[in-house]
């Protein structure tokens, strides 16, 4: 067993579960998941969207009881549960490389809901014809000093946070901010569905639509799926790996599984019922991406009664949901520095914030004095090519390393994994998910994992 006996604890049950749906609870559920939703068929993907959540949930539990049978970051975890002579602590590396990559785009666009926050709330965009929103959008990804101005603000929030502590900095901080962000969901999606003509929005992103599905193709539409659910639980990267080395024996991993899956999928699905309703509600088409949520909803937002006040609740629900991810992510690289270079814990919050920073700045710039670099084709931009090495290969790629680890007996293994996982009250791990997930899951991510790229790069 581990020797981190003085490891700093969470307070409360209630502090693991917020804390680790924080982490996966961002902008994946609030931009992404809704519009490849309406994309992809509607009903039919949420069906394989769910398929893969559940799949893809014991990798989440995998993650939580290795952090918790080690007290240790993904860094040293491995090495700690291990088979003597084996070298799966090689992956460590793997926790601290992928949360940055992830963070190198994400504090950007955490940065664009900062910001937008701010441009409801001063009434920038009152007033402004639905051309002149788009071009607003476009004019602030052309301005450095705002993109910059944003991302900085992300940096700072979330390593101050951190300094702070587990107790009293991340685990106070990110309750506050998922009970005010499920607050503010259940607002939004009354009110939206109160609007006229919102049902129509309703069964255009819940009604199955075969027509758009075949459109897609099966493939298309499970890579799209998987890739969804890795980063909707923000697992592979060893996020999760963390706050299961902080939590108490007292619950079993699957029940709380079951539960942070729960709160992502509930705040996802609510997305969608938020968006879609006031697209429809106001005869406006919805877009995608980026289109969706600043040129298309600000522009509905202007024609509500009310409107300025509810947008300014819209971007601050984005701003709680991408900043709740951000903190957790930048848990994980703080302790990192603490496990595994021995680190004390604010010098490690100042040099990954010095770091991060840095290699946030070409994501920011990249819509403007780097808008040249289109590593993904014309067209493309650096947030797209980064988005691209996390989502479709560090994501599935290590969760897929967290399988192999929990499954083979020159591992950890399937027995000291699933006795971990059933320490404490609460349901015990399906023996029978062994075989899923010794050998059918895993050849299901190579498959999907190589369509992804024959779909990126050699599209129809």
């Amino acid at each position: 067993m581990s020797t981190y006996q003085n490891r700093e604890m969470l307070g409360s049950r209630l502090g693991f579960l917020l804390l680790s749906a924080g982490c996966a609870i961002g902008i994946g559920n609030v931009w992404r998941f809704p519009y490849i939703t309406g994309a992809y068929g509607g009903a039919i993907f949420v069906a394989f969207y769910l398929f893969f959540l559940f799949s893809v949930l014991p990798i989440m539990i995998m993650e939580f009881a290795v952090g918790r049978a080690a007290r240790l970051n993904m860094g040293l975890a491995f090495r700690e549960l291990e088979m003597p002579g084996t070298e799966w602590h090689r992956f460590g590396w793997v926790s601290l490389a992928g949360s940055y990559l992830l963070m190198m785009f994400y504090t950007t666009v955490t940065g664009w809901m900062l910001c937008y926050a701010w441009f409801m709330a001063s009434g920038r965009l009152s007033d402004l014809a639905p051309e002149a929103v788009g071009a607003f959008f476009s004019a602030s990804l052309a301005r450095p000093g705002v993109q910059v101005f944003g991302m900085t603000l992300a940096v700072i929030f979330g390593f101050s946070v951190c300094a702070l502590g587990v107790q009293r900095g991340v685990e106070r901080v990110v309750k506050a901010m998922m009970l005010g962000l499920l607050l503010l969901l259940i607002a939004l999606m009354l009110r939206a569905l109160c609007l006229p003509g919102a049902m129509e929005g309703v069964r255009f992103y819940l009604v199955p639509d075969w027509a758009r599905f075949r459109e897609a193709g099966i493939l298309t539409v499970c890579n799209a799926a998987m890739n969804q659910a890795f980063f909707t639980l923000s697992v592979g990267i060893g996020a999760m790996t963390i706050f299961g080395s902080y939590q108490s024996r007292e619950r079993s991993l699957t029940g709380e599984g079951l539960w942070i899956m729960g709160l992502d999928t509930f705040v996802a699905l609510m997305a969608g019922l938020i968006i879609f309703p006031a697209c429809f509600a106001f005869g406006v088409e919805p877009g995608a991406g980026a289109g969706l949520v600043f040129v298309t909803l600000p522009n509905i937002f202007s024609s509500m009664t009310g409107g300025r006040i509810w947008g300014t609740l819209f971007f601050l629900f984005m701003s709680f949901a991408s900043l709740s991810t951000v903190i957790a992510v930048f848990e994980n690289i703080v302790s990192y520095s603490t496990d595994v270079w021995h680190m004390k814990r604010r010098p490690a919050t100042v040099l990954h914030g010095v770091l991060l920073w840095l290699l946030s700045l070409p994501c920011a710039l990249g819509f403007s004095v780097l808008s040249f670099v289109q590593p993904l084709g014309r067209g493309s931009s650096i947030l797209d090519f980064e988005d691209f090495i996390v989502s479709n290969n560090i994501l599935p790629l290590g969760g897929l390393v967290f399988i192999l680890f929990c499954t083979r007996k020159r591992g950890w293994g399937w027995h000291n994994f699933v006795a971990e996982a059933d320490r404490g009250e609460g349901p015990r791990f399906p023996r029978w998910a062994r075989f899923w997930l010794s050998w059918v899951l895993p050849g299901l991510i190579l498959v999907l994992f190589v369509s992804g790229y024959v779909d990126k790069f050699w599209p129809k």
